[in-house]
């Protein structure tokens, strides 16, 4: 983490009527880190971005996006953020390659839309009208658009929606590329766990409008190590110390244990714990 992080959030709250979407939700994101936002439906994370965005305002708090409080930001701060949002925008007419030059030209330092369109596996679309676009190629465009201007913070709401398995590794070493070689800061609310585990460096888990926890993926399992499961012909055991287990095992049974399986705990079975009944 920098000495000054390009997301700053503290204290954030929002509600509507009497529901409370955000309930004092604190967060930050360095320079260059690729941070999930894990949830169940309901849990604040949309409204969260939105509010990060500069797109809706907030009840209360501290926020500081790029330096600057985004509910009062300028052009210039706008040109610096890329953002993918759930839901597409109405392209009309236009082809691919029409859509990516058109938005091309409000960056001072776009993304050449050729270059782009075959960063995104789009060349064999770039003449075809953006309506007849697949779900999982529309989604790539909208990824496309996201980061012509190049951004320095890009956010990723659902991003990989509707992509085929092949599309979604393809994005996901796209993703590595943004934050590894161009230094991309990018928060990534997603609901895919694989993905969650295989793009981000931390995984915040936000329930109730809060965030529960906080951490890299290997230390949220790593909590949990107590739960590693060992089994075999004739029993099973939790442990946090699964090779002592096997180890006495093996001289139990003088050698080879039947049937030993060991199953260690995965990043869902800790969201599913975190969550709760909120899901």
């Amino acid at each position: 983490m920098t000495a000054t992080p390009t997301v700053r959030v503290r204290g954030l709250r929002r509600t509507y009527g009497d529901i409370v979407a955000v309930a004092g939700l604190d967060l930050d994101v360095g320079a260059g880190e690729v941070v999930a936002l894990l949830g169940p439906n309901g849990a604040g994370k949309t409204t969260t971005i939105e509010i990060l965005e500069g797109h809706r305002r907030r009840d209360a708090g501290e926020v500081s996006v790029l330096g600057h409080d985004p509910s009062r930001a300028d052009l210039d701060w706008r040109v610096r953020v890329g953002i993918v949002a759930q839901a597409s925008g109405d392209l009309g007419e236009l082809t691919v390659r029409e859509a990516l030059s058109h938005f091309a030209r409000y960056y001072p330092r776009p993304r050449d839309p050729e270059q782009l369109t075959e960063l995104v596996g789009l060349t064999a679309k770039a003449t075809a009208r953006v309506r007849t676009l697949s779900g999982g190629q529309r989604r790539r465009l909208d990824v496309a658009l996201g980061i012509v201007g190049r951004p320095r913070l890009l956010f990723l709401d659902e991003p990989t929606t509707g992509f085929d398995p092949q599309a979604r590794r393809r994005f996901w070493d796209l993703i590595r590329q943004l934050a590894g070689t161009e230094g991309c800061t990018i928060l990534l609310n997603t609901h895919y766990l694989q993905e969650a585990e295989a793009l981000a460096d931390r995984v915040a888990v936000i329930v109730g409008g809060r965030i529960v926890a906080d951490a890299t993926p290997t230390a949220l399992v790593g909590r949990t190590a107590a739960r590693t499961v060992v089994r075999w012909a004739d029993g099973r055991q939790e442990t946090d110390d699964p090779a002592a287990l096997i180890a006495a095992l093996t001289g139990r049974y003088g050698g080879t244990v039947p049937e030993l399986t060991v199953s260690r705990p995965s990043l869902e079975d800790v969201y599913l714990d975190l969550i709760g009944d909120a899901s």
